[in-house]
């Protein structure tokens, strides 16, 4: 029997997980190539051999996405698996458009096809768009976890951006081992909070492995999500995170909508700063695309530190990269402290340098802020160095780490964190249903 051709259209996560675990061991294909599109430094890797199983003994190349056509065509591919996240149903389209011109099917796995079953009880926190504030509702639901006496593991969302090999799979569970695995910035804003909270974090590229490894030592297991990408596990309790500043994007973005047609519970975040007119449409709108769903309603509680170095000052503005490039956001934590305390936000663009100025020339969108790009370590150096050539009085960082950690910031500096904080109870409420069934007695 003829083996189909296929290209897997990815950006080093979802689409390196639909490989192994329906494509790795599976005759019936061959897996032409891998594309790479929205994270950089990723293309001209291979996806290592002792990563791509017997099957490829060679590994498996990863080339631009721009390259596509060209690849279907000189290879004779019958097939392209979008496997990314975060995409408006435009792009998604035009995506589709370009494989099927050249004569390829374009194809969406089904979510529960490629969800790993685990032994341990699972809490899936996911969301409709990069930003919502899954890392804050993850911190909460762990520190639930933990008051009732479990040990939980929080594995995260795939950011395998260096050596894939050895990146397979990663534990984490001191800050040390943050510089031991060569984290880039997103991976440290990830980890960071959860380690400092004192709860074990697993990543990597494999994560089957990286689930048989967990379910070891912990008693529960707690899907911390990316983009808006749905869970590699099958969850017990679905929860996604909604944001009443994009009202709309629910029903509008893949594979978002995937996640609100699956959720147990809506929690719609960052009440305290949204119009309640769009709170009401948001509400409408998850009712009327999955009725079963309970909504959870809640505040992103901001806490700055050193607000006297802040306050009526000319400051730039860092935010977390992800929330900015993929999830479109023109603000953040930073620029929302920043106005209420009176400040002028400056615009750094003028003093970028270069791997920092790309950023802004492929997302012209981003607001009058610096984005935390680190994913190299000439791409930090440029952090840096932008950062201190900005002609400001004060920083103020928006970004779930501690920045000063991992570049030198040589002005006055205001850190701000941000904490789910819950406005009824629905969500603890759930959680507390499900560690009823499966913990008797918690």
């Amino acid at each position: 029997m003829e083996k189909t051709k296929i290209i897997i259209m990815g950006a080093a996560g979802r689409d390196f997980h639909n490989f192994n675990v329906r494509f790795r061991n599976n005759s019936a294909y061959d897996v032409v190539c891998f594309t790479a599109t929205q994270i950089p430094y990723i293309t001209g890797k291979k996806y290592p051999a002792v990563l791509s199983g017997p099957l490829y003994p060679d590994g498996i190349m990863i080339y631009d996405e721009v390259e596509l056509p060209e690849l279907i065509k000189k290879n004779d591919v019958k097939q392209c698996y979008f496997s990314y996240s975060d995409v408006d149903y435009k792009i998604l389209m035009n995506k589709a458009s370009i494989v099927q011109s050249c004569n390829a099917d374009f194809v969406l796995v089904g979510a529960e096809d490629v969800m790993i079953k685990s032994s341990k009880p699972v809490i899936s926190v996911c969301a409709v768009r990069t930003g919502c504030g899954k890392s804050q509702t993850t911190r909460l639901i762990a520190e639930m976890l933990i008051k009732k006496g479990l040990k939980v593991a929080a594995i995260r969302h795939p950011m395998p951006y260096g050596d894939l090999a050895a990146q397979e799979c990663q534990r984490y569970a001191s800050i040390e081992d943050l510089k031991k695995h060569k984290c880039t910035i997103e991976e440290m804003e990830e980890y960071e909070p959860h380690i400092d909270a004192g709860v074990l974090v697993y990543a990597g590229v494999d994560y089957a492995t990286i689930l048989r490894e967990a379910e070891k030592e912990v008693d529960i297991i707690l899907w911390d999500g990316g983009n808006n990408d749905w869970s590699f596990y099958k969850p017990d309790l679905s929860i996604v995170v909604v944001d009443p500043h994009r009202v709309g994007h629910e029903e509008a973005y893949y594979p978002g909508e995937v996640n609100v047609r699956l959720a147990d519970v809506f929690v719609i975040n960052k009440e305290d700063s949204a119009d309640p007119a769009n709170i009401a449409k948001l509400v409408e709108n998850l009712k009327r695309l999955n009725s079963k769903a309970k909504i959870a309603h809640a505040d992103s509680l901001l806490i700055v530190e050193n607000e006297a170095e802040i306050k009526g000052k000319k400051v730039l503005c860092i935010e977390d990269g992800p929330t900015l490039t993929h999830g479109q956001m023109e603000y953040g934590a930073a620029v929302v402290a920043a106005k209420r305390l009176g400040c002028q936000i400056v615009d750094p663009r003028p003093w970028v340098k270069q791997s920092i100025k790309d950023t802004f020339d492929k997302y012209p969108g981003i607001g009058h802020l610096m984005p935390a790009m680190g994913y190299s370590d000439e791409q930090v150096k440029d952090l840096e160095d932008s950062v201190n050539a900005v002609e400001c009085e004060a920083v103020v960082v928006g970004t779930p780490i501690d920045l000063s950690r991992v570049i030198n910031i040589k002005k006055p500096y205001s850190r701000i964190r941000y904490d789910l904080l819950e406005k009824d109870d629905v969500l603890s409420t759930t959680v507390q249903t499900l560690l009823s069934e499966k913990f008797p007695g918690k």
